[in-house]
C-alpha cells in the first residue's frame, strides 16, 4: 500500500517516486478518474507532442524548458507502462530491463573485448548488432522496420541510406539533380502530379544526405526564417 501521506511530506522525489504516484493516479476508486480511463492510444498523441516540444528545448538552449519538458517525457513513459502493467502486459522495470541490456550488448566496445577505432566503427556495429538482433535478414526487412510515424523527410532519408549501403542502390548528386531536371521538365510540359513532387522531394533529400545534411532539420530552420521574415518593426 502506498501512503500518500509519506507522499506528500517528501521534499524531493526520484524516479521510484514518479511509478508509484503513477499508481495511485492509476487505482481504482480512489485514484483520478482521467488517468484510470487512459489507454495506450488516447494519449499516443500526447507522447508526440510531449516529445517536440522537448525538442523545443534542446533547440532554443533553454535548459529550464528542456528539463521540464524531459519531465514530462518521462511521464508518458511511465503513464504507457503503468498501462501495459495494469493489462498484465509488462511493467516499468521490463521497460528498464530492456534498454540497460540493448545498451550493454550494443556496447561490445566498453561492456566486451571490441575493438573500435573511432565513432564510425561504433555506428556499424550498431547497425549490425541490431540487424542480427531484430533479425533483419533481408533488406526489405531492415527498410521496413523503420518506423512509418517518422517524418518523411527523415524517413526517406534513412531508408535511401539503408538501401545504398546494402548496394541496391546507386545516387550521387549529379543523378539527383538530373531526377529533379527531368521531373521540372515534365511539370512544364503536363503539369505537377503527387509522384512528380515526391520524385523531387525525394531527390532533393539525396543531395542533402550526401553533404551531411539533415533534410528534416534543414527545412524547420527554414520555415523558422520565414516566420521570422514575417516579423513588423
Amino acid at each position: 500500500m502506498i501512503d500518500i501521506k509519506e507522499m506528500l511530506e517528501k521534499q524531493k522525489y526520484d524516479f521510484s517516486d514518479l511509478v508509484r504516484i503513477m499508481k495511485i493516479l492509476r487505482t481504482k476508486d480512489t485514484g483520478c478518474p482521467w488517468d484510470i480511463e487512459q489507454t495506450h492510444k488516447s494519449i499516443r498523441n500526447n507522447f508526440i507532442e510531449e516529445a517536440y516540444e522537448a525538442v523545443e528545448g534542446i533547440d532554443t538552449g533553454n535548459d529550464t524548458l528542456l528539463c521540464e519538458e524531459l519531465g514530462d517525457v518521462l511521464l508518458q513513459v511511465v503513464f504507457h507502462a503503468e498501462i501495459a502493467s495494469d493489462d498484465g502486459a509488462f511493467d516499468i522495470n521490463d521497460v528498464t530491463d530492456g534498454i540497460c541490456k540493448k545498451l550493454i550488448l550494443r556496447h561490445p566496445h566498453v561492456f566486451g573485448s571490441v575493438t573500435v577505432a573511432d565513432s564510425g566503427e561504433v555506428l556499424d556495429n550498431w547497425d549490425k548488432i541490431k540487424r542480427k538482433e531484430k533479425n533483419q535478414k533481408t533488406l526489405y526487412k531492415a527498410v521496413d522496420d523503420i518506423a512509418r510515424t517518422m517524418p518523411s523527410l527523415m524517413r526517406i532519408q534513412k531508408i535511401r541510406k539503408k538501401c545504398e549501403k546494402a548496394g541496391s542502390l546507386s545516387v550521387s548528386c549529379a543523378s539527383a539533380v538530373s531526377v529533379i531536371e527531368h521531373e521540372l521538365e515534365n511539370v512544364r510540359e503536363s503539369g505537377t502530379s503527387p509522384e512528380c513532387i515526391s520524385e523531387m522531394l525525394c531527390s532533393v533529400c539525396d543531395i542533402a544526405r550526401k553533404n551531411n545534411i539533415d533534410a528534416e532539420q534543414a527545412l524547420y530552420e527554414k520555415c523558422e526564417k520565414l516566420i521570422d521574415s514575417q516579423k513588423t518593426g
